[in-house]
Formats: structure tokens, sequence, C-alpha cells
């Protein structure tokens, strides 16, 4: 089914928008008259008119008669409305997501704030539209997740248009390198380090890791796993460590799982995973095999999630603050708009991940 095309006039808006979040056009900068953009389009200046309508309308632009239309400055930019929050993760509508929207949203309705919601799917494409709509919108600040944060800032320049406008904002689980900005997350090389050393110390000896590495997450993750390997003096096969994409999430590790349980001889005996979700997905490929929890194998997962009780053997994981780290944003995040504390790279939070110990994991004798 061929995708539905976006708008002539809506086309140009997007357009514009980004020279503007680019600083192509800076505030009180003359724009082109809808003859030349018109033509430069191949548009009507009909479209052009409509297209320069809304942006006036939504205060990126002002006209003064008789002699053109101009760049509005960053302050009025931001006057249009100083009640706006936008909120952009990865994800909304599943797994740990909504308890850290729910926390943000609560915190923002208490202090008088709305709040705008948005998802990358994790995607970097994504995460670029996402960002020009949000800086369309008339927005007082804006709590992010980054999208692939191992991979790399493609968007920097939507990010750098931020700061340019003087828009607070902070980021959370994850924050790209080279930006400036509050960031709230776990410590998760630790809660990778806590994981492997929780089963070293039942006597595990084989523990297969499992983790998604086109994001810092997973990355720091795997640091700590790795560490507690060398910590304790225990090997590490290299075909122990599989590590993963966004787009392999679903394929790509059960196989692996699949593969290395089926050599009895040389089978693991436990399983660190990058988070419960995917810890209930490798619980289902050891089933297949007509094994089982944790009498054969045993199962950390991380988050500490709805997940990790979801099923009948109940997970051992690494806790996750979830709601409390959503509402510790905005809270941070409204003082960052009002101006009540000094903010920077330091002022953010780490949290440490507790070991939540359940069913999944059992002693080798």
């Amino acid at each position: 089914m061929k995708e539905k095309q976006m708008p002539k006039y809506l086309q140009l808006k997007q357009e514009i928008l980004t020279w503007l979040h680019t600083g192509r056009l800076k505030p009180n900068d003359q724009m082109p008259s809808e003859n030349e953009i018109a033509e430069q389009f191949q548009m009507s200046r009909q479209t052009v008119r409509q297209t320069f309508g809304e942006l006036e309308q939504e205060g990126w632009l002002y006209r003064m008669q008789g002699k053109g239309t101009f760049v509005s400055t960053p302050q009025t930019q931001k006057s249009r409305d100083v009640q706006t929050i936008g909120i952009l993760t990865t994800y909304i509508s599943d797994y740990i997501f909504p308890h850290i929207v729910r926390g943000a949203e609560s915190a923002l309705r208490a202090r008088g704030y709305r709040l705008v919601l948005s998802s990358t799917d994790n995607d970097k494409d994504k995460e670029k539209e996402s960002l020009a709509m949000m800086l369309s919108q008339p927005l007082s600040g804006l709590i992010i997740e980054p999208t692939k944060s191992a991979e790399g800032n493609p968007n920097l320049n939507y990010y750098l248009s931020l700061d340019y406008q003087h828009i607070p904002y902070l980021m959370i689980n994850e924050r790209y390198p080279e930006m400036n900005c509050p960031s709230l997350v776990v410590d998760d090389e630790e809660g990778g380090f806590k994981a492997a050393q929780h089963l070293i110390e039942l006597g595990h000896r084989k523990i297969a890791g499992f983790f998604k590495t086109d994001d810092l997450q997973g990355v720091n993750r795997l640091k700590g796993f790795i560490r507690a390997h060398h910590h304790y003096q225990v090997p590490l096969l290299p075909e122990l460590v599989i590590h993963y994409t966004t787009e392999e999430k679903r394929q790509k590790p059960y196989e692996h799982a699949l593969s290395l349980l089926g050599h009895e001889d040389e089978r693991p005996t436990a399983f660190v995973c990058y988070n419960d979700e995917l810890a209930v997905h490798l619980l289902e490929a050891v089933r297949t095999l007509g094994l089982q929890v944790p009498q054969d194998v045993s199962l950390v997962g991380f988050d500490d999630s709805s997940l990790a009780m979801a099923t009948e053997v109940k997970l051992t994981t690494l806790s996750h603050p979830k709601t409390e780290l959503g509402t510790d944003a905005a809270e941070l995040l409204i003082d960052m708009i009002e101006n009540k504390r000094v903010t920077g790279r330091e002022t953010g939070k780490t949290y440490k991940p507790e070991l939540v110990v359940r069913e999944s994991t059992i002693r080798l004798f």
C-alpha cells in the first residue's frame, strides 16, 4: 500500500522550521518573499501563504506592514505558551515507559504544566520527526530519552536548536555524550556487575550474557557483566556473550539461547538478560527444549518490571526507579524553566540498582 504523501504546505512548513532550528535563519531575519519561495519549491503562492499564516499564528514568524515577514525571537516563541512540556521516549505504551510517563505527568499536573508526548520506536528518523514536531509546538521544556544512544547523534542540530532557543531540556535513562545537559540514569554498569556477581556467588561458572548494544544502557550492563567475571577471576568464553540490536531483539537472542542450551555437556548454567522482557522471552526458549528455570538454567533480568512477576517463575532482577525517575525528571525540568537552580551535566541524578532475588536463580551444588 502506497504511503500517503504529506500535504505540500506541511512539507514547506517542516522545511522552514528546519531553517529556524539549525540557525540558517536567525531571529529578526527577513524571510524570502512568497514569490521567491513559491518559485524555489515549485508551489503556488496560496500554498506558501497558508504555510506563512500557520507559522505566524504559532509565533515563529511575524509580519510588518509594507516590509515583509520576519523570524520571531526565541523569547517571543517561548511566550506562546509557558505551560507546555514535551516528553520524547523510545516507547510510550509498553514495558516500563508508562510508569515513567505517569510519574512525570503527575508532577507536571501538580505544578500547572501540560504534557505533550511522542515516541521514536527507537528509530533515528522518527526521533528527527518527533523533535521537529516538538519544536513546532509552544514548548517550555523537554524530557528526552535518547534513541539508540550508542550509535551517535545524527539529529544533533535539533538539540543545538534547543540550546539556541534557550529551551531547557534533560535526558533520561542515558545521555548523548556530547550534550551538556542534566541526565537521570540508572547505574547500568553496576547493575550488570551485580547480576553476574549474584550468579557467581551461587556457584555458576558458565554464565551467558545477552545485551542490546545499540543503546548505552546495554553497553554499560555488558561492561559490568564482564567486570564481574574479571573481579572474581571467572573465565568468560566469547561465545557466551551475545549482543544484538533493536531490530534483532525477537530472533537473535532466542536463536542463540536455543543453540547454547542444545549442547548438553557444554550448556551454560545461567543467563543474564538485558531486561525482563528478554528474560521472559528466553524463558520460552528454555521450555522449548524441555528444560526448567531455575533447575536447569538460572535467569536474571533487569528493570524489575511487571513482567518479572507475570510468569509462574518469578524473576530475579535488578531494580529500576521508573515512576520516581519520571517524577524527578519533571521536577528538575520545572526548576530549570523557573530558574530555581543552576543546571549542567553535574546536576543530574544516578540511581543505584538493587538486586531483587526471586525464584529464577538457584545455587549450584
